[in-house]
């Protein structure tokens, strides 16, 4: 079993008692919170549980390795009206054979943390996203769980696959150093995947709003994206 990522623990528990969080990280959706002591933070009001019509089908959390995205997921389960199962590319990469997990032509992570991609992985991962379009399109609400590691390229991958859905695109940002740190913690992860990362997923690719992870718990980033689902 993977570790939690850090600030995910007891999200269901104070998800259920709304609980007060501080924000500690920006938010850029407009409305709904008011900037804190200091000019820096928000405050982001903490409603019970999330009872109004949702018409959003499909979160897309993208981040880099460590950011934060699987706590954050965790979290919108506990908050959000609904059952929403989180679908991520680690979902993918554990029902592949072993022979494509470590392979040129598969997916290869190089020992200072890099990855590549090769025409195998690549075509199950297009199966694969075509398989989630159409469990939302028969019904289901799917938070996605995601590493653009082509940025734009990525996301476009991922907009056709699901054209025609309403779809929330979310940036789960966290700074290097940080995730560093989780990275290490985690003790799954190649050192040094983190920071190879966190800003090479993000070039190119456009929000509907973003997510701060360095000094945020997971709990309050779900509350603000769970206020962004319409």
């Amino acid at each position: 079993m993977r570790a939690r990522a850090p600030g995910s623990a007891g999200c269901e528990r104070r998800a259920a008692s709304g609980e007060p969080q501080a924000a500690g990280g920006k938010r850029r959706a407009a409305g709904g919170g008011r900037r804190a002591a200091g000019g820096k933070d928000w405050e982001i009001p903490v409603p019970r549980r999330y009872r109004a019509p949702v018409t959003t089908q499909v979160i897309v959390l993208n981040g880099g390795s460590s950011s934060g995205k699987t706590g954050i997921a965790r979290c919108l389960q506990a908050v959000l009206p609904d059952p929403w199962p989180v679908l991520g590319v680690d979902t993918l990469i554990e029902t592949m054979p072993a022979s494509l997990q470590s392979s040129d032509t598969g997916l290869l992570v190089t020992p200072d943390g890099g990855v590549s991609v090769g025409p195998e992985f690549r075509a199950l991962e297009a199966a694969w996203r075509a398989g989630v379009a159409a469990m939302v399109r028969a019904g289901a609400r799917v938070v996605v769980d995601e590493v653009f590691l082509g940025g734009a390229a990525s996301q476009q991958r991922w907009r056709e696959a699901l054209a025609g859905l309403d779809v929330l695109w979310v940036g789960v940002r966290c700074e290097s150093a940080v995730a560093a740190g989780r990275e290490l913690a985690r003790g799954d992860r190649v050192v040094g995947m983190a920071a190879e990362q966190a800003e090479p997923v993000h070039r190119g690719v456009v929000y509907d709003m973003e997510v701060v992870t360095t000094h945020t718990e997971a709990l309050v980033c779900a509350r603000a994206i769970a206020e962004r689902v319409g």
